[in-house]
């Protein structure tokens, strides 16, 4: 739907295009009834503008056509004609396009949903009631209602003026159509990958409920020691236990409020419903649009490989998103400048198997142990700061967490300096039932 500004420009557009689109024309009977562009494009503007009521539209455009003709005869036959005999030659127009406005209108045109054969057939009547509407105000063309060939001649025109701007309408339509599809997939694309990052942040935070749960009970012992020390300072003792047991209070507040938010972000994730699932293949392509804009962004070079087997069902897409995407990023960043990453998926017996690689600098043999360790890191950014280091420390949670495991290959193929393989339990990853 057109904004009020896009509307008042629309309008202003179809005032000065119809005019100028009449003057690409012929005469098919020999005299001053003219066929030119001016209609199709007046049609166009009615399918276009659904905001403004038609007739307005038929007032407007009819008044500057035949003002439009006026002024320009007036301009390179000033010297040959009167104003009045201009007058009276083009004033007819203005009720070809009036008729043409209300009869849109009245027949509803623009009703949705949008049937091209039904607008194509009703702008036909429309036309030749029109051609003939502007035909009956020309007393000079009276004698040509005598003439069948007048009807044919008429209605053919009509005819093929509907269908060539139906034609040029509908390809509009489908560019517009393409795009919309493209901005909703780009915005569904934003909004798993968002809450792929809510599910690992989710992860994150059952893990800081329970250090906060740990604390409280470290704290609350803290207290009861205290209390059971040697009564002779008895003031300190009392403050320090006193002072445990604040802590203690405010860690487990802590704990709480991020139970209640832990408790909203489980409910978005776990919610199940069709759109929670999606075919492998589509998470991949997903997966590697989504590291293509990423390597992009850190100036970088990277061609990714996808293999995702045909025979593998939907999966949810949210946790295999968040695990391979993360190890896809690793690649990513491991590269320097230009390299590949390879992404596969595949089924073995009841296990699904998500392999990324790359041919970065890959990894030392003595820190294969280290790197799921939380907070061990090699990735500074540009002012020399580490990275978190929780990525893989989290995929090894949450994959052991469903029964799975992460494990660092060995055996890597050829081109290949690192390979990590997710393997999670099929019936963990598909729907229920």
């Amino acid at each position: 739907m057109l904004s009020l500004k896009e509307r008042f420009a629309a309008f202003l557009l179809m005032l000065i295009a119809v005019p100028l689109a009449g003057e690409v024309k012929f005469y098919p009977f020999h005299d001053d009834f003219r066929i030119s562009l001016g209609t199709p494009v007046f049609f166009f503007f009615l399918l276009w503008i659904r905001q403004v009521a038609p007739v307005l539209s038929g007032l407007a455009v009819g008044a500057c056509v035949a003002l439009f003709r006026i002024g320009w005869d007036t301009l390179f036959h000033g010297s040959e004609l009167t104003w009045g005999s201009l007058f009276q030659l083009h004033y007819p127009v203005f009720f070809y396009y009036l008729t043409y406005a209300c009869l849109f209108q009245l027949l509803r045109m623009n009703r949705e949903p949008y049937r091209p054969l039904r607008v194509g057939a009703l702008d036909i009547v429309i036309e030749t009631v029109s051609s003939f509407a502007e035909l009956s105000v020309r007393h000079s063309v009276a004698e040509e209602w005598s003439r069948i060939t007048v009807y044919g001649e008429i209605i053919l025109i009509a005819l093929i003026r509907s269908f060539f701007v139906l034609g040029f309408y509908n390809i509009i339509q489908l560019r517009q159509a393409v795009l919309n599809e493209e901005q909703q997939r780009a915005q569904n694309e934003q909004v798993l990958v968002m809450i792929s990052n809510l599910y690992e942040e989710s992860v994150q935070l059952q893990k800081t409920l329970g250090d906060a749960e740990s604390i409280t009970r470290d704290c609350y012992d803290l207290y009861r020691s205290l209390q059971e020390l040697d009564p002779a300072d008895a003031a300190q003792t009392k403050a320090l236990a006193q002072k445990a047991l604040l802590i203690s209070g405010q860690v487990h507040d802590i704990k709480k409020d991020n139970q209640r938010i832990y408790a909203g972000l489980a409910k978005l994730i776990n919610e199940e419903s069709t759109a929670d699932y999606m075919e492998a293949g589509q998470i991949g392509e997903l997966i590697v649009r989504t590291n293509r804009k990423y390597a992009a962004a850190l100036g970088k070079s990277v061609q990714f490989q996808l293999h995702v087997e045909a025979v593998l069902p939907a999966l949810q897409v949210f946790t295999v998103l968040s695990l391979v995407n993360n190890l896809a990023a690793n690649a990513v960043e491991a590269i320097r400048q230009e390299g590949i990453v390879w992404i596969e998926a595949r089924l073995e017996q009841e296990w699904l198997l998500f392999r990324v690689a790359d041919n970065g600098p890959g990894i030392a043999d003595k820190r294969r142990e280290r790197i799921f360790t939380p907070g061990y890191t090699t990735k500074y950014d540009a002012a020399g700061q580490p990275s978190t280091g929780m990525g893989l420390f989290y995929i090894r949670q949450v994959a052991e967490g469903l029964g799975g495991r992460i494990v660092v290959e060995e055996e890597l193929r050829e081109g290949e300096s690192t390979a990590l393989t997710i393997c999670l339990p099929l019936h963990k990853l598909t729907k229920k039932g």
